[in-house]
């Protein structure tokens, strides 16, 4: 199937149940950009979400200092917008080029679970790995 005709974007997030699909209701992502975007979008939720749950968590344990403890969770929050737009950014262009120079569709799960891939990594780099031969 050529894509040099019309498509329109579907709406952010665009998901839908993939079990027992009915025909016209697939939502797919054909440009680059759009790749890019539901990537980057889907990447800062995920990783907002991480990072308040965590700063969250911190502030809890730590409630004696709650004076100090309150600026974690801004903090960690830029901190998860800045990575996530590295992430998000690098891991959407990089899907959108395969999809394009392959001329396929995208479904709009992929970005989600992309999201999902960037913070699994993030979080297993957070951890020392030691051991030797």
């Amino acid at each position: 199937m050529s894509l040099s005709g019309h498509h329109e974007t579907p709406h952010f997030p665009a998901l839908y149940w993939p079990i027992g699909v009915l025909p016209g209701e697939p939502q797919y992502l054909y440009t680059v950009q759009d790749a890019w975007r539901f990537t980057l979008f889907w990447t800062l939720i995920v990783f907002e979400l991480c990072h308040v749950a965590a700063s969250s968590y911190a502030l809890l344990v730590q409630w004696r200092n709650w004076k100090v403890m309150l600026g974690v969770v801004p903090v960690y929050s830029v901190l998860a917008g800045v990575e996530a737009l590295m992430a998000g950014s690098v891991v959407g262009l990089l899907l959108g080029a395969v999809y394009k120079a392959g001329d396929f569709r995208m479904s709009t799960w992929l970005p989600f679970i992309w999201a999902i891939i960037n913070v699994l990594v993030l979080i297993l780099s957070s951890f020392s790995v030691q051991g030797g031969l």
